[in-house]
């Protein structure tokens, strides 16, 4: 894996041992997490080692075989908001909604495992549950679910994409926002529609483009966040000194901690990125642990690095879209399924 000597083996190990809290409960990563906790922290060779003999690298390929894919990046952004509706706040932040209907799968067909549908009940059907343009112009139930309000539209746009945030009150008091769940509508990128549009080049179509073009157009704005029909539900979470909590139940470690398509890695395990730098032809070789998903985020070949929290993580995850390999680190006779990484 190249690059992989030269990476540092402490921040990976400290990302992957937050991640052991939740895998210690799953037979197959039992050992490997007690094996971890015995190791000296601060011991780079013993740390190097760990990883090298506990984990058997398998190479990511997609279905069409090709081995490489799209990295793009995230961050947990901070909003100004109020716990009240008022002229300056006046977009919404909503919690699950009543009437969204969540249909597994796998309790029939244990192969979707990890599909979910989601819907509501209109007479004796069940049909998809509303748009974003719906939810806007105030259908379904999420009227008098509202968590906070915020004063900027894409700010709050942007929340949903990234997952988590926090948000400064107007009272002073900063609260932390999280992923609760969706409304079941694919993402479709609105950065790219602007490109297809001709109002934005690819290289500005970036979330700092994006915001300037919709100060320049205000007429336009709805209508564009709308062409994502994907809508996201909050929860309201403690603030603490570790990050947001990913999938995996578990913080987030910036730099170290992505978002990936549990269908083709699993939850918890270590990720060798072979990228580069945002808007760089730099190399970019770190190990990385999956703890997060995405409603973009599909495909084998696909991760979203976590940049951590405020403007300059901002700016990163936002300038970058870049073109990487993937390895996954499986513990040593992991059971592999149809479809798994190969050697």
């Amino acid at each position: 894996m190249p690059g992989w000597a030269e990476d540092s083996a402490s921040d990976a190990f400290l990302a992957f041992l937050r991640g052991c809290a939740a895998l210690n409960s799953r037979a197959e990563w039992l050992g490997v997490c007690a094996d971890a906790a015995a190791v000296p922290s601060r011991d780079q060779a013993a740390l190097r080692r760990f990883f090298e003999t506990s984990f058997t690298p398998y190479a990511v390929v997609n279905s069409d075989g090709s081995a490489e894919g799209t990295i793009t990046g995230y961050y947990e952004p901070l909003l100004r908001g109020s716990r009240k509706p008022s002229p300056q706040y006046r977009f919404a932040l909503f919690g699950v909604p009543d009437d969204l209907l969540v249909v597994d799968l796998s309790e029939v067909y244990p192969d979707l495992k990890n599909l979910r549908l989601r819907g509501r009940v209109d007479g004796r059907r069940v049909v998809p549950y509303y748009s974003r343009a719906d939810i806007e112009a105030g259908k379904g139930g999420a009227a008098g679910r509202e968590i906070l309000w915020v004063d900027d539209a894409v700010d709050l746009f942007f929340l949903q994409i990234q997952g988590s945030g926090k948000v400064v009150l107007d009272t002073g008091e900063l609260v932390r926002v999280s992923y609760a769940d969706q409304n079941g509508y694919p993402y479709r990128s609105v950065g790219r529609l602007l490109v297809e549009h001709g109002e934005l080049t690819l290289d500005q179509a970036s979330m700092q483009g994006i915001k300037a073009w919709g100060s320049r157009n205000p007429d336009k704005l709805p209508d564009l966040l709308n062409s994502n029909a994907s809508y996201v539900f909050f929860r309201e979470q403690p603030v603490t000194a570790n990050g947001p909590t990913g999938a995996l139940g578990v913080p987030l470690t910036p730099g170290r901690s992505v978002a990936v398509d549990p269908r083709a890695v699993p939850l918890g395990a270590p990720v060798f990125l072979s990228t580069t730098w945002p808007n760089s032809t730099l190399s970019l070789n770190r190990l990385t642990m999956a703890q997060d998903t995405g409603g973009a985020i599909k495909g084998a070949v696909r991760a979203d690095l976590y940049w951590g929290s405020g403007d300059d993580a901002g700016v990163q995850a936002g300038r970058m879209r870049q073109s990487g390999r993937m390895w996954v680190l499986l513990p040593n006779g992991f059971p592999l399924t149809p479809g798994a990484p190969t050697p």
